[in-house]
């Protein structure tokens, strides 16, 4: 009884903290990006449509699904903690960039799949409410269903019985994919580069705003690979980052005279 009551306390020790580091990294991520918005209204994606009074709705929602995503992780490295998966891998600074790489591989084919089974009829209703952000903010990553969200990050409790990745790396992706996903969901262009585009497999935020303007196109989290095989990929990406490249203007960390009204004013919002 008192190991049982051990390792309960244990797992949500390791889940209270990743979730305390998660909440605090979604909000300083979150202000931080739209001080920088602020100062770039040019460099809106979606011109037209703006998603910011969907604010508070998709913080409260956001609470609850990092709880899951958080959950996931905990599973992982928990069962790592106990023994019940093989033995990670030692860490070290040679090994953990291919490590790193390869979980980011793995987790982009976990992602791409399950996001794909998302968009079929039979689980659509789950992942509907991530839709309702038209044009995302950087408060909708993490606005999405709770099943919806077992599926898309369950990852986490599901490769560590797989690939013996040490429990560094782990986190060090979780972090990186709540980045990721962050500035994916800004709905502002700072990355548009040949880097992103064919023949590159890497991305830019247009990819996952095309994905919330458009719904059946550019599945994938990290890179296009799976979008361009599977021939899910948006016709007009490539074409569009190419365009961005050379209408961006230089990032300012001013903000801009409000003596001359903007196409930001007269955006209209997401329902």
């Amino acid at each position: 009884m008192n190991a049982f009551v051990q390792g309960t306390l244990t797992f949500f020790a390791i889940l209270a903290g990743i979730y305390a580091a998660t909440v605090l990294i979604y909000f300083a991520l979150g202000y931080g990006i739209t001080w920088l918005n602020d100062r770039n209204p040019e460099r809106r994606i979606q011109k037209g449509r703006r998603g910011e009074k969907r604010k508070a709705v998709e913080i409260r929602q956001s609470m609850a699904s990092i709880l899951v995503t958080c959950t996931s992780v905990a599973i992982g490295l928990f069962a790592q903690y106990q023994g019940w998966t093989f033995t990670p891998w030692a860490f070290s600074w040679w090994t953990a960039g291919p490590l790193f790489l390869l979980c980011m591989v793995l987790f982009d084919a976990w992602f791409y799949f399950a996001h794909r089974l998302l968009h079929t009829k039979l689980f659509y209703k789950y992942h509907l409410l991530h839709h309702r952000s038209v044009a995302p903010t950087v408060w909708s990553n993490d606005s999405i269903g709770l099943v919806d969200t077992a599926l898309s990050q369950g990852f986490y409790a599901v490769i560590a019985f797989v690939v013996p990745f040490p429990p560094l790396i782990l986190l060090a992706h979780r972090l990186f994919d709540q980045i990721n996903g962050t500035f994916g969901h800004a709905g502002f262009e700072y990355f548009a580069s040949p880097t992103a585009r064919y023949p590159w497999p890497l991305l830019c935020t247009t990819y996952h705003d095309q994905h919330h303007a458009e719904f059946k196109y550019n599945y994938a989290n990290y890179f296009s690979f799976w979008d361009r095989v599977l021939g899910t990929i948006s016709p007009v990406y490539d074409r569009r980052v190419e365009t961005l490249e050379g209408e961006a203007p230089a990032i300012s960390l001013k903000r801009p005279s409000q003596s001359a009204p903007t196409q930001e004013a007269t955006a209209t919002s997401d329902r």
